[in-house]
């Protein structure tokens, strides 16, 4: 960066904090901000059909993407766009079923990774979202762009859906270790490829989201998740420096521990399910951390929440740290609940 740490933090705290920085109060975003509990998001996505209508439509996307800062005021913003946008550029068929879900097909489960014609002009429109929001961005919030890591992209395009146990790409892994890692490398070629389009068009920062890790026995985890995301941060750093990359491997549980050291992501996203002191002794020192209120204690809201903020913000006050939730903001959360939030956090200090 061409700017000394005060100058960043006065500009970008949350990017000044992906740096390094500790500011008195915790920059903060909301993970899925950008999404169905706003009724502005609710009216446009009627008004636009379906989902990946509206992610392939660059002017209603940046729109979706800039709601939530409207509104709240966050500190960062993320971009509206979907994780399955990856196998879709690779050469599957994506769409949404109402009420049920993405769909992927060919299945390959059924068929060889080597009938995918990819096409990676299917990711212009998500870099035309990100150039319209970058030049309507407020210049004090940082942009983040992201993608779903390898494994977590892998289950749904062997399963051709998702699934409460990812069974398919279990299997396919076990059984099939050489196929499975031929698709592991094929995603992390989209990925970097997604990701760096996505940097040189305006995001200063990443998030790579594993939402499925915690499925993987310990084993199978240093193979398919720590490993994969290790080579597309490698390969990211190699052509973006400068830029910090997000590590968020959901249900790690221990596993958090190794995935933070051996990745080389710049900072660790915590789940709802860690409990914070034990992140902030077994993380690497001084490695900005992100997280991590209970989605659904923001439901809840009053005193159940502006404890778990305290102990949150307790817990990490001697380390680099983001507010967020340990997953995606439900579609049932009161905006009242939001703004709460909001206002808790950004008191000054931490509350004995």
């Amino acid at each position: 960066m061409s700017f000394d740490a005060p100058a960043r933090l006065a500009e970008k705290p949350l990017l000044g904090v992906l740096q390094g920085e500790r500011p008195a109060v915790p920059p903060m975003w909301l993970m899925r901000q950008a999404g169905r509990y706003l009724p502005e998001y609710r009216a446009l996505r009627a008004e636009k059909g379906g989902f990946l209508e509206l992610v392939y439509d660059s002017e209603a996307a940046a729109e979706v993407t800039l709601q939530p800062l409207r509104r709240f005021g966050f500190d960062g913003a993320i971009l509206f766009s979907d994780i399955l946008i990856v196998p879709y550029a690779m050469g599957q068929d994506l769409w949404f079923e109402a009420g049920e879900g993405p769909r992927l097909a060919p299945i390959l489960a059924e068929t060889a990774l080597s009938v995918l014609n990819p096409d990676f002009s299917r990711f212009e429109a998500v870099y035309e979202t990100v150039r319209r929001v970058k030049a309507a961005l407020d210049p004090h919030v940082t942009f983040l762009g992201f993608a779903g890591s390898p494994w977590t992209i892998a289950t749904y395009m062997v399963a051709g859906q998702g699934s409460k146990d990812h069974g398919a790409a279990r299997r396919m892994a076990y059984n099939e270790p050489d196929s499975f890692a031929a698709l592991i490398d094929a995603i992390i070629d989209a990925t970097v490829v997604y990701l760096s389009g996505q940097i040189q068009a305006g995001v200063e920062a990443v998030q790579l989201f594993d939402s499925w890790a915690g499925s993987l026995a310990p084993l199978q985890f240093e193979r398919w998740v720590i490993e994969p995301n290790r080579r597309i941060v490698e390969r990211l750093k190699a052509l973006h420096p400068d830029v910090p990359v997000i590590g968020f491997p959901k249900g790690a549980g221990a596993k958090l521990a190794d995935y933070a050291a051996r990745t080389g992501v710049d900072a660790i996203g915590v789940d709802e399910t860690i409990d914070p002191h034990w992140a902030n002794r077994a993380l690497p020192q001084g490695m900005p951390v992100q997280g991590n209120l209970d989605p659904l204690a923001l439901i809840a809201g009053g005193r159940a929440v502006e404890e778990a903020v305290d102990t949150i913000r307790a817990a990490f006050a001697d380390r680099p740290h983001i507010f967020n939730l340990g997953h995606g903001i439900l579609p049932d959360t009161p905006l009242s609940h939001v703004e709460a939030l909001i206002r808790h956090v950004r008191q000054r200090g931490v509350r004995d």
